[in-house]
C-alpha cells in the first residue's frame, strides 16, 4: 500500500464497496493502524474539490475524487489495488486538497 494508490474499501452501511484514494504519506504507513483515504465517487461535480478521474487514468468509468469527504479508516479494509496515479494528477490532488481544507 502506497500513497497515490486508489484501492478498494467496503464502507459501513448503508454505503458500499468503492475505490478510495491512500493519502497518507509512504513513511508512516507501516506503522499506523489506521490510514487516510479521499472517497471516490461516480457522482462527478467539477468542483475545485474534486480531481476527475477516466479510464486513462485506471478506472472503468469516469469519476472523480472528493475531498470534501477525506476520512480515516481501517487499514486493515483497505482491499485490492485498481490503479496508481500519475505524478500529474497527484499535483491536482495537493491542489484540491488545498482548496478543499482552505489552506
Amino acid at each position: 500500500m502506497k500513497r497515490g494508490e486508489i484501492r478498494w474499501y467496503k464502507f459501513k452501511a448503508p454505503d458500499k464497496r468503492r475505490p478510495v484514494l491512500i493519502l497518507t504519506r509512504d513513511s508512516i504507513l507501516e506503522y499506523l493502524g489506521e490510514v487516510t483515504v479521499a472517497p471516490i465517487t461516480s457522482t462527478v461535480r467539477d468542483i475545485p474539490s474534486e480531481v476527475s478521474l477516466s479510464r486513462d487514468d485506471g478506472m472503468p468509468r469516469d469519476c472523480a475524487i472528493n475531498f470534501d469527504h477525506i476520512q480515516t479508516v481501517s487499514k486493515g479494509k483497505i482491499g485490492s489495488l485498481i490503479a496508481t496515479l500519475s505524478l500529474e494528477k497527484l499535483k491536482q490532488v495537493r491542489e484540491a486538497i488545498i482548496f478543499a481544507l482552505n489552506l
